[in-house]
């Protein structure tokens, strides 16, 4: 191999390109090269960021779901104990009601034994005086058989 011109001629040709490369071609290049390694690093970063936020927002709704399942179990205990209590108290209305109609019908039977007992000395007096008009054989007036009818009502 024989060292001439044209080897020179091409080494200072290859030198100048890459002089001119290095100069002028090279650093746009790597310019553009760092800014999409920059926007890449940066759209991994914010991916990761997105990632963590969507598994922290994950576990925050799996939190708030359980709380409210807990908070609709606890309002459906506490409606169930209402529900109780309110039987439970109609129960107890319900009884006093019906302990007071039994009174009233208690105190209605007395009042009509009464008023029966009543009515049935007065026509046992009645029935007394009559056969007792029979017996004597005369009407008595109607002040004289009031007082016998009072006298003998006492004495029932």
């Amino acid at each position: 191999m024989e060292i001439n011109a044209t080897l020179f001629g091409q080494l200072i040709t290859f030198w100048l390109l890459v002089w001119f490369t290095m100069k002028y071609v090279w650093p746009p290049i790597t310019k553009a090269m760092n800014e999409r390694e920059k926007k890449i690093a940066a759209g991994l970063e914010a991916s990761e960021r997105s990632k963590r936020e969507l598994e922290l927002a994950e576990h925050k709704a799996l939190d708030i779901i359980k709380e409210a399942k807990q908070n609709a179990v606890m309002i459906v205990d506490q409606a169930h104990k209402r529900s109780v209590q309110l039987v439970d108290e109609a129960k107890e209305i319900a009884r006093e009601e019906s302990k007071r109609i039994l009174e009233q019908a208690n105190e209605e039977f007395a009042r009509e034994v009464s008023q029966t007992k009543e009515e049935l000395r007065k026509r046992l007096a009645g029935l007394a005086i009559a056969g007792a008009e029979k017996v004597i054989q005369r009407n008595l007036d109607a002040n004289t058989q009031a007082t016998l009818l009072s006298e003998f009502a006492a004495e029932l």
